[in-house]
């Protein structure tokens, strides 16, 4: 857990900025800055917050530095779009209820997924990494996976996201009702947290490459034992992304 908040603290530290008063978004270049609504960002202050406080009574454990340009590998993962043969993957560690998450894919999935998924040229996968500091994290993290046994994965994932800040159970239900999710089906999954097993060996092999806060990504080639690359940490803007993806591509 001491660890989770040390890296979210340092993953977030480019985005926002607090200065004894009110808080402004720190200038982190305009395709970041630019999509990141007041309740957004007043969402993300209250983050900063509570890793703050949290920071502030605990004394993390020692632990080796991971650089993010240090080489990972992780296993494939099950939930993916764009196509097989991609030369690249992008991985995502991310946690339903979280505010960065949220700022990642209101200032740059979209284009990233224009830009690259679509014409073939990077492979997205999604993975979970529900926080020990939301409560409604892991359960939304079982409920998207509860609606890809009815093929709603992706619906519900971005539904979710965007959603961060409602994600109570009856909140979730009513988003699967909209999705025309067969509801039987449905509420047993959730009731007896049938993913859970599953999501806890994605947080487990995160932590083993040293990612604890999200969201955060593994960008690298696809081998046979699983997808070999660098990790990015944080909602960057969508430059940052580009030029990894250019650097991979050309090696």
């Amino acid at each position: 857990m001491k660890y989770k908040l040390l890296l979210l603290a340092i993953a977030i530290a480019p985005v926002l900025t607090a200065q004894n008063g009110p808080a402004k978004l720190a200038p982190i270049g305009s395709a970041a800055s630019a999509g990141i609504t007041n309740e957004l960002g007043e969402a993300i202050l209250s983050e900063l917050r509570q890793i703050r406080t949290l920071l502030e009574t605990r004394q993390p454990t020692a632990r080796p530095a991971v650089t993010d340009s240090e080489k990972v590998k992780i296993s494939a993962g099950e939930f993916a779009i764009g196509r097989a043969d991609a030369p690249l993957t992008l991985v995502e560690f991310a946690d339903y209820q979280c505010p960065f998450c949220r700022q990642f894919h209101a200032t740059a999935y979209e284009r990233l997924k224009a830009k690259f998924i679509d014409t073939g040229k990077v492979r997205f996968v999604s993975r979970d990494l529900p926080l020990d500091i939301h409560s409604n994290a892991m359960g939304a993290a079982n409920a998207s996976r509860c609606a890809g046994e009815q093929g709603k994965f992706w619906e519900m994932r971005t539904t979710l996201v965007l959603h961060a800040d409602k994600l109570e159970p009856e909140a979730i239900a009513g988003y699967a009702s909209e999705l025309g999710l067969d509801m039987e089906q449905f509420r047993s999954c959730v009731a007896t947290q049938k993913y859970v097993p599953s999501i806890r060996a994605d947080m487990a092999e995160a932590s083993t490459i040293g990612i604890g806060g999200t969201p955060s990504f593994v960008l690298g080639k696809t081998t046979s034992g699983g997808i070999e690359g660098i990790k990015l940490v944080g909602a960057q803007p969508i430059e940052a992304f580009e030029k990894a993806i250019a650097e991979q591509l050309a090696q």
